[in-house]
């Protein structure tokens, strides 16, 4: 099946691969299409910043491409593409400093992340608003200030809500391994955050 521009939207993720590697960008084309959107939430929820996010992931991508022939296993390039995003993002967070703030106005509304959106706000008062402001603004802090493996596992499994087996392929440890991040992480934000709960 192809769209409207004659891409082959019902390809697997390996056949497109192998048309890649064989030098069909177009091939490589349906790829970005299709996982670019995953791609750049995980890399915003690691960076916190939508244009530090699509910079990371523009270069995930490229270096997926540059790559693509290392992929031993063609049907997992999701996995892959989404372990090069955290790696890439991981490399970025370390490279530069970290700007915390999120800039909503420049953000168009169907980019911002679920936990922004507020669904009427002229039914908050502006104290309760602020107050949700620094309490979101205080859980990214302490999710970023998490080891490396347990943000990584608590984002990709709690937030974007990949399955377990695919977070321990991205992270390229075990389903046990991403289960006791996961937990160890939500544990140290609930005690962080006990008094809010």
């Amino acid at each position: 099946m192809k769209d409207a521009e004659g891409n082959r939207i019902s390809a697997t993720d390996g056949e497109l691969v192998a048309e890649a590697v064989g030098g069909s960008a177009k091939a490589f084309e349906v790829l970005v299409y299709r996982h670019q959107r995953r791609a750049t939430e995980v890399a915003y929820r690691l960076l916190s910043n939508m244009d530090d996010a699509m910079e990371v992931t523009q270069e995930a991508f490229l270096r997926a491409y540059r790559k693509l022939q290392s992929l031993s296993v063609p049907e997992k390039f999701g996995s892959w593409l989404l372990q090069i995003v955290s790696n890439q993002a991981l490399n970025f967070r370390r490279g530069r400093a970290l700007r915390y703030t999120v800039n909503l106005d420049r953000l168009h509304p169907t980019d911002r992340p679920a936990e922004l959106n507020i669904a009427d706000p002229s039914a908050i008062s502006p104290g309760a608003e602020a107050s949700a402001k620094e309490l979101k603004q205080a859980m990214r802090q302490a999710i970023d200030q998490l080891p490396e493996k347990q943000r990584l596992a608590l984002v990709l499994f709690s937030i974007q809500k990949l399955p377990q087996k695919q977070v321990a392929e991205v992270l390229n440890i075990s389903v046990e391994a991403v289960k006791w991040h996961v937990f160890t992480a939500r544990k140290k934000l609930k005690e962080k955050f006990k008094d809010y709960l």
